[in-house]
């Protein structure tokens, strides 16, 4: 009788997750079924166990959601990170590193760097990392402004707490990950044992290694970043760097080529024994998406004959889908069938693919994945061997879009696609090493990770990460508009929707960014804006665009800039309204001075200890203020 008509959303949502909870409640076989039913009732019992546990957390979610204080109401009073569920347990220490803020500012460049040095020599003395938490992240916080010209929030700082625990840091977009590693990343790297940022792809890893280099140089640590370019020993000396930026892929393969190795100075990751701490960047992705991607090394094996595989690919030219074969693209397989499997063995001379000495399904097979599930410009592309000259298959990364040179398909697959284009067939590969991203982050003592979208993965997180998911509110206000879906029944439809909205903006003179899956649809979508006379620049995992992607990004944010890209400019891409200027300038100047710089001596020069500063001649200042302009 006392419940008002405003309580009841509330209680509506209350009633529901107690059904829920009821509803999905797994109960086991009845018995007395067949074999053959219990298993099925038992299937459909843990399906509901699945989906009742998405309900619970999806109403958990909407509860938490509906009872949480106004974010915008508590950002106006004191302390207000103690108000705020998940990080109210690290608002103490952040009001203690805040208070050291006016004493760290006082102090001069001299001075701070000794108190990093002393930070250090407390490490190996035996303290405890939580015991110089405070100070470090203080220390690590001014010589960000001095250095960087960045400083960081409150909330970043509870960020860096959470990493340095082992937990997983969801974070909105744009709310300074990249910044918010650092703290942890210098914590960890005064113990002496390293301290890795994984990233997606090696744009991000340079990018971040020199935009922070400055930052780790002035505190007394090392710095390296590992390329896919890197040879042994460059890749040494970043692994040997206090803070080492890396992408997933490149760590994993290092491990692998290291437990290969019978020399013990050929090592790169495993050199200094066990791996102490690594950050995921983008964990969603690297953690959950790609969590079962094996990572093979292989080993060349006997040649089973490359005339098998283009005969193979002969007949499967031949032989028509739903009538030879069935598809399935989900599981991305394809199989013969009946009348598809007679007209294989007639056209090959044999009675039985599967016969023992011509195996002919063992190319067969792979062939008609080729020509159904695998297409040029979206999943390969075709470029030239930069050693040989010859062309090449190379793969597309399907979740960064990016080319992986050096990286084969196993399983007579790459052979098949080489058959497919009439390239030359190299022999088949065989298995010396894999590993799983899910195997190897599972190695590391302490694991952290940070992401946009963490909270539909939670629970994947908690069972094989063991990583908590702690959610960081905004430092400021969100003032983005989401807008809904708009979803159309053909490609055709959608793509002149695209071009309409495009116009429109353009006209505006906003910068317009439009994302794509494959290489084809930019090419596609490029085209179109070329018939509409529209100015655009395309990025995609061509290496003749690829090669210039800093200056495509970094111009993407101009005044009536219009973008079309692949996945390549998705996670972790930093696009600046009004364009970054200082980027481009820094970019120009490399162009224009890079072949003064081509023959460059063998050996070290000895530079005077008074040679800076140095005089600049007129035609290099020019040159360098024409690079800024």
């Amino acid at each position: 009788a006392n419940l008002r008509a405003a309580d009841m959303p509330a209680i509506a949502v209350c009633v529901l997750w107690w059904v829920g909870a009821r509803g999905f409640t797994v109960a086991p076989p009845r018995p007395g079924l067949a074999r053959g039913s219990a298993e099925r009732g038992l299937a459909q019992e843990t399906r509901r166990e699945v989906m009742g546990e998405s309900l619970l957390d999806g109403m958990t979610d909407a509860l938490e959601g509906l009872f949480a204080p106004d974010p915008e109401t508590l950002r106006k009073q004191p302390n207000w990170l103690s108000k705020v569920r998940g990080v109210a347990q690290y608002a103490e220490r952040v009001g203690q590193i805040e208070k050291l803020g006016p004493a760290m500012a006082a102090a001069s460049d001299e001075e701070l760097q000794a108190r990093s040095g002393a930070l250090r020599a407390r490490v190996s003395g035996g303290a405890s990392l939580d015991s110089v938490l405070v100070e470090a992240f203080a220390v690590c916080r001014e010589a960000s402004r001095r250095t960087l010209g960045l400083y960081h929030y409150d909330v970043q700082l509870a960020g860096g707490i959470a990493l340095h625990e082992g937990k997983l840091a969801e974070m909105a977009t744009g709310e300074g990950k990249t910044l918010v590693a650092t703290l942890p990343l210098y914590l960890r790297a005064l113990e002496g044992k390293g301290a890795h940022l994984v990233t997606v792809n090696d744009y991000l890893a340079r990018r971040d290694a020199e935009a922070l280099g400055p930052l780790y140089r002035f505190l007394g640590l090392s710095v390296g970043v590992v390329q896919g370019s890197s040879d042994t020993e460059q890749r040494q000396a970043a692994y040997a760097a206090d803070v080492t930026y890396v992408t997933n892929n490149e760590l994993g393969f290092d491990y692998l080529r290291d437990n290969l190795c019978f020399d013990a100075d050929e090592l790169t990751v495993t050199r200094r024994g066990s791996l102490a701490f690594a950050i995921v960047d983008e964990a969603d992705s690297i953690l959950v998406d790609e969590a079962r991607t094996p990572l093979i090394i292989s080993a060349e094996g006997e040649d089973e004959g490359p005339a098998k595989y283009r005969a193979a690919v002969e007949v499967a030219r031949y032989l028509r889908a739903g009538r030879d074969y069935e598809i399935n693209a989900k599981q991305r397989r394809v199989t013969l069938t009946d009348p598809g499997y007679e007209t294989a063995c007639e056209l090959l001379g044999v009675s039985d693919l599967y016969d023992r000495d011509s195996r002919w399904a063992v190319y067969l097979n792979p062939a008609l994945n080729a020509k159904e599930l695998y297409l040029r410009e979206r999943d390969y592309i075709v470029m030239e061997d930069p050693l040989s000259g010859d062309p090449e298959i190379v793969i597309v990364d399907e979740f960064t879009g990016r080319v992986m040179e050096g990286r084969r398909w196993n399983g007579g697959l790459h052979q098949a696609v080489e058959a497919k284009e009439g390239l030359r067939v190299r022999p088949e590969q065989v298995t010396a090493a894999s590993i799983t991203y899910q195997s190897l982050f599972r190695i590391y003592l302490t694991l952290a990770g940070m992401t946009g979208t963490a909270k539909t993965e939670r629970k994947e997180f908690r069972d094989t990460y063991d990583l908590e998911v702690v959610t960081i509110p905004t430092a400021k206000p969100c003032r983005r508009d989401d807008q809904s879906d708009l979803v159309y029944a053909t490609k055709l439809a959608k793509f002149r929707a695209v071009l309409a909205e495009i116009a429109d903006l353009h006209a505006n003179r906003q910068p317009v960014l439009v994302g794509t899956t494959t290489v084809e649809d930019s090419a596609l979508i490029s085209e179109l804006l070329d018939n509409q006379d529209i100015p655009h620049r395309v990025l995609n995992a061509k290496p003749e665009v690829a090669q210039r992607e800093a200056e495509i990004v970094a111009q993407a944010g101009r005044l009536g800039a219009v973008t079309i890209a692949t996945n390549m400019a998705g996670r972790g891409t930093d696009i600046i309204l009004g364009g970054n200027a200082p980027l481009l300038a820094k970019l120009f100047a490399r162009r224009l001075l890079a072949p003064l710089v081509d023959d460059r001596l063998a050996e070290a020069v000895a530079v005077p200890d008074d040679f800076f500063p140095a005089a600049v001649s007129p035609p290099a200042a020019a040159a360098l203020a024409a690079a800024a302009d």
